[in-house]
């Protein structure tokens, strides 16, 4: 198409940039509006909408509406991820929880390896019988099969997931819990905490795999081709490592210890690559797996420290920082490299890594000082979830025999009720007036109406 190199870089930041917003929006109209099932439908169909733009873009010879395509694509892809984050963790939080992430993360780099692999094969073939921008447009929409295979996954899943639900009856333990964009500050500081070693950790992961071709070139003095095999190492090792080390962090437990060593063992590869010259395959490799299992121990965390309903918000804002950091930082690693060579890049990494190390041992201390669930064995998560519920339980029961029970029926007793339910039926008996936003989560709003 006869693109120079800035408007090829269009095609990467229209789709980056606007997710620092986005993914937080998207995330809240999951948790506030659509619900994840209708959410994620409609997020995967904004993936087929955009790519089928971006293809079009091509056929027509429209650079500009190729650029929308992937505006369009960004806004449903990104806020996909969050979609499919909160039906991990409603599907499987517990025993799995660590594993499915670390299955996540390694069909995504199925996906980019099969991409890479496939793409320049199909435009071979394609270019048989077209040429040009032709060419290119039909490739794309040949790709975008693989988007409407999303879609019907999205569609299936919201079957099951609503066919659970109704035998589940997961909608009763739901009730009065509304999420509120006010709810952000509430979010406990070991959610931002865990949002900065995410930022710090992978901007020294991406940006040095995309840059990373030409370090091996010049430093280790490889071939092109061995270069680029070197450099795909993490992933391909990803792909692999990531649902067995999840596997292992189900068993053991201790997020937060695994998260510290994967954290350490990162910057030793760093320095590796930086200051010595044995063979970079050693330290891509431990990378690789290092990098597998901060992701299965980290993201499965978020769940561990904000309630159900308010995930969607959660996942969206860690998206949202990621996505900002990774913006800002992959343009600061290009800069470095132009002004001050790869041995700049890698120092500016390690320093990266560092902040994520000393963030890490922060969340540990704190975790420790409070609740400690983060590096809690699973066994003893579920202890702690039992006398939680046994607490509960107690509670309800003083509440209920605290005064009048002349309007208690039979069914009332029989039917589950939310804690702010209970709190709102006591303080009516007590004479108390009830608070005004009466449907609103009972954990935050009601204790601070009762207090």
């Amino acid at each position: 198409m006869g693109l120079t190199t800035s408007e090829f870089v269009y095609l990467y930041s229209w789709y980056s940039w606007p997710n620092v917003i986005l993914c937080f929006v998207g995330g809240f109209l999951i948790d506030r509006v659509f619900g994840i099932r209708l959410g994620t439908v409609i997020y995967a169909t904004l993936v087929v909408i955009g790519q089928i733009v971006f293809a079009l873009g091509g056929v027509f010879n429209a650079f500009w509406l190729m650029v929308v395509g992937r505006f369009i694509f960004g806004i449903g892809g990104e806020s996909l991820a969050v979609a499919q984050n909160n039906y991990a963790v409603l599907w499987f939080k517990g025993k799995e929880l660590n594993m499915v992430f670390g299955l996540q993360l390694s069909f995504a780099r199925v996906g980019s390896t099969v991409n890479f692999n496939v793409m320049g094969y199909l435009y071979n073939w394609v270019n048989q019988d077209y040429k040009g921008y032709m060419c290119i447009g039909i490739v794309l929409l040949i790709a975008s099969a693989t988007c409407f295979m999303s879609l019907i996954c999205a569609l299936l899943l919201a079957y099951m997931d609503k066919r659970a639900e109704r035998i589940l009856k997961r909608k009763v333990a739901q009730d009065g819990e509304v999420v509120r964009l006010s709810d952000v500050k509430d979010f406990p500081p070991i959610f931002w905490l865990i949002s900065v070693v995410c930022v710090a950790y992978y901007v020294a992961v991406f940006p040095f795999i995309a840059l990373g071709k030409v370090f091996f070139e010049r430093k280790f003095e490889f071939s092109p081709d061995n270069a680029n095999t070197v450099n795909s190492i993490v992933y391909i090792i990803s792909a692999v490592a990531s649902p067995l080390l999840g596997l292992l962090v189900d068993k053991v437990g201790k997020n937060v210890f695994w998260v510290c060593l994967s954290v350490l063992v990162s910057i030793g590869c760093h320095a590796l690559l930086a200051f010595t010259f044995i063979n970079p395959y050693v330290a891509m490799c431990i990378l690789g797996v290092a990098y597998s299992m901060l992701a299965s121990a980290l993201w499965p965390m978020v769940a561990l420290v904000i309630p159900e309903y308010q995930l969607g918000t959660a996942y969206g804002i860690a998206q949202s920082v990621q996505n900002l950091g990774l913006a800002v930082i992959t343009l600061a690693a290009g800069k470095i490299v132009d002004s001050g060579g790869y041995l700049m890049l890698e120092v500016f990494f390690l320093g990266w890594l560092c902040v994520a190390m000393v963030t890490s041992v922060v969340i540990w201390i704190l975790d420790t000082s409070g609740s400690g669930v983060l590096n809690m064995t699973p066994r003893q998560r579920e202890v702690l979830e039992r006398n939680h519920l046994a607490a509960e339980a107690l509670e309800r029961d003083k509440l209920l025999a605290s005064g009048s029970m002349a309007d208690v029926t039979p069914q009332d007793l029989l039917q589950p009720h939310s804690d702010f339910h209970i709190r709102n039926r006591y303080l009516s008996r007590i004479g108390a007036p009830l608070p005004s936003n009466y449907s609103v989560n009972a954990k935050g709003l009601a204790y601070r109406a009762l207090r």
